[in-house]
């Protein structure tokens, strides 16, 4: 298996739907598991918590996620850049990822020659969209 670089997510509480969100986003199989199913409980609040989630795109995009148990600090997520030259595929990710969120820069042509975007969306994930340019 070649090596793989896959963003990890860590909400606070908030891991279940977050991740049934991005599977209706990107499709693909979704496999959680909670602290307490995997007996690894921090705390009696932590049972229903997911200690592990992954979710496993048709196209090869892997994002996992976890809620931070209870004595822990809960860490900051940074951004997420989906990039490539099909269009209709990063349009249709752009549009289910800003629906409920927040357009911090609309999708639209960028200086350099592509079509770029950037959002938070209702998780307060940041997500950059680029889509490639026709060459000149």
């Amino acid at each position: 298996m070649a090596t793989r670089l896959n963003p990890y997510l860590n909400f606070v509480d908030t891991a279940r739907p977050a991740m049934e969100f991005y599977q209706s986003v990107f499709g693909g199989e979704l496999t959680q598991n909670t602290y307490g199913e995997l007996q690894l409980s921090h705390g009696p609040d932590d049972d229903a918590k997911i200690m592990h989630s992954v979710l496993d795109a048709p196209n090869g995009l892997t994002l996992m996620a976890a809620d931070t148990p209870s004595d822990m600090e809960a860490g900051t997520n940074g951004s997420i850049s989906l990039s490539g030259d099909d269009d209709a595929e990063l349009r249709g990710y752009w549009d289910k990822l800003s629906d409920g969120g927040t357009v911090t820069y609309p999708l639209a042509a960028a200086p350099w020659g592509d079509t770029f975007g950037m959002c938070t969306d209702k998780y307060g994930v940041s997500w950059l969209v680029n889509i490639t340019g026709s060459p000149s």
